[in-house]
C-alpha cells in the first residue's frame, strides 16, 4: 500500500491563531469552518484516518485542503478557484446547418425528422438541440394542415358570403345550410366504467357499428334557430321543408358548400319557380365560411364524439334532442367575428 509522502502540518502562531478563529466564528461559512478544522487536526498530528474520522469527510478531501495549505496557506482555504461554467457555446455554423436541416426533408425512410436523428447528423446532445430548436421556434414534431383554395372566384365568393353575414338585405332571411352525410351509430362490446375519483371513465377500446344515418340542417343567421331534416341526400326535399317553413315572398338566401352537379342541375330547376330564392356558394375548399359548420362541430363534441349508440334510430332521436335543446335554450344571431 503506498504511503501519504505529503509533508507534515506545522502550524506557526498566527496561523493556529486566525485558524481557531475561523472555526469558532459565527460568521464562518460551514466549509470554511469545515476546513479550519482540517488543517488544525492535521496540525496537532492526528494523521490523515483520524482527520477523517473527526472532521467526517473523505479522502480526497482532506488532501485537498491539505495540500492548499501547504502551498498557499490559510489564505489558500478561504477562497474557490473559479469552475467552468456551462459548456462552451454551439459554433455559429452548426447552429445554422441545424436550422437549415431542419427545414429540409428528411432522408429516407424517414417522413419527418426527430430531435434524436437531428442530434445525430449534427453531433449534439438531444437537450442543446433541444434548446436551439426552442429558441428559434421550430417545431417539427407538429404539422398544420393547409390547402389553399384555388377557386378563380375565392375572393368574390368570400366577399358575397361575409357581406351576407355581416350586412344583411332588408327583410332577408339567410340561412346557412349544410350535411353531415355520414353519422355512424357506434355502440360499445361492453358498458363503459364511469368517472370515479382518480380515475377516468373507461369505454372499451372496440365498438359496434350499428349503420349509419345523414343530416342536413340549416341555421338561421338572424335568430340561431336550426332547421334539419334527418337525411342528408334528400336535397330538394330539404329545399321543401325550408321553404314550407317561411313566408311567400320573403327574399330568402341560402350559404351552401359546393354541390354536385346532379344536384345543382336538380336545384336549378328547383328555382325557376322561386325567384325570391338565391343560392351563394362557398368557396373551395373554405368551409369555415359556411356557418352551419361551426353548429355541427359543436355537435359532434358535445353530442356525437363519445356517444354510445346501439341503433341508428336512437342516433337520430340524440341528434334531434340535441338540436331541440339547441332552438330552446342556445340560439342566438350568428356575428362574424373574423377579421376582414
Amino acid at each position: 500500500m503506498a504511503k501519504n509522502r505529503r509533508p507534515q502540518i506545522v502550524l506557526g502562531e498566527e496561523d493556529r491563531r486566525r485558524l481557531e478563529h475561523i472555526k469558532t466564528s459565527r460568521q464562518s461559512p460551514a466549509k470554511h469552518v469545515c476546513r479550519a478544522k482540517i488543517i488544525l487536526h492535521l496540525g496537532d498530528g492526528l494523521g490523515l484516518a483520524k482527520t477523517m474520522r473527526a472532521v467526517g469527510m473523505s479522502k480526497p478531501t482532506v488532501w485537498r485542503w491539505w495540500d492548499r495549505y501547504l502551498k498557499e496557506g490559510v489564505d489558500g482555504i478561504l477562497y474557490d478557484k473559479p469552475h467552468r461554467r456551462g459548456l462552451a457555446p454551439v459554433p455559429e455554423e452548426t447552429v445554422a446547418e441545424l436550422i437549415t436541416l431542419s427545414m429540409s426533408p428528411p432522408p429516407e425512410p424517414m417522413s419527418q425528422w426527430t430531435l434524436r436523428a437531428l442530434a445525430e447528423r449534427v453531433g449534439l446532445a438531444i437537450s442543446t438541440v433541444y434548446a436551439i430548436m426552442e429558441r428559434n421556434g421550430l417545431k417539427p414534431h407538429k404539422v398544420k394542415i393547409l390547402k389553399v383554395s384555388r377557386d378563380p372566384n375565392f375572393e368574390r365568393k368570400i366577399r358575397d358570403i361575409v357581406g351576407l353575414y355581416v350586412d344583411p338585405p332588408d327583410h332577408a332571411v339567410i340561412l346557412s345550410a349544410g350535411d353531415e352525410p355520414l353519422i355512424e351509430a357506434l355502440g360499445r362490446t361492453q358498458e363503459p366504467r364511469p368517472m370515479k375519483p382518480e380515475q377516468a371513465e373507461t369505454p372499451t377500446h372496440d365498438d359496434k357499428r350499428h349503420g349509419t344515418t345523414g343530416l342536413m340542417a340549416a341555421l338561421d343567421r338572424a335568430t340561431g334557430q336550426m332547421v334539419r331534416r334527418p337525411r342528408s341526400e334528400e336535397f330538394l326535399a330539404f329545399l321543401d321543408h325550408v321553404a314550407a317553413g317561411t313566408d311567400p315572398g320573403t327574399g330568402i338566401h341560402v350559404i351552401l358548400d359546393p354541390v354536385s352537379p346532379r344536384k345543382w342541375a336538380m336545384a336549378n330547376e328547383w328555382l325557376k319557380d322561386r325567384p325570391n330564392w338565391t343560392f351563394h356558394f362557398t368557396p373551395t375548399p373554405a368551409a369555415w365560411t359556411d356557418a352551419v359548420d361551426g353548429v355541427f362541430s359543436k355537435l359532434a363534441r358535445r353530442r356525437s364524439k363519445h356517444a354510445v349508440g346501439n341503433s341508428v334510430d336512437a342516433c337520430i332521436a340524440a341528434i334531434a334532442g340535441y338540436i331541440e335543446r339547441h332552438n330552446a335554450d342556445d340560439d342566438r344571431p350568428f356575428r362574424w367575428s373574423r377579421k376582414p
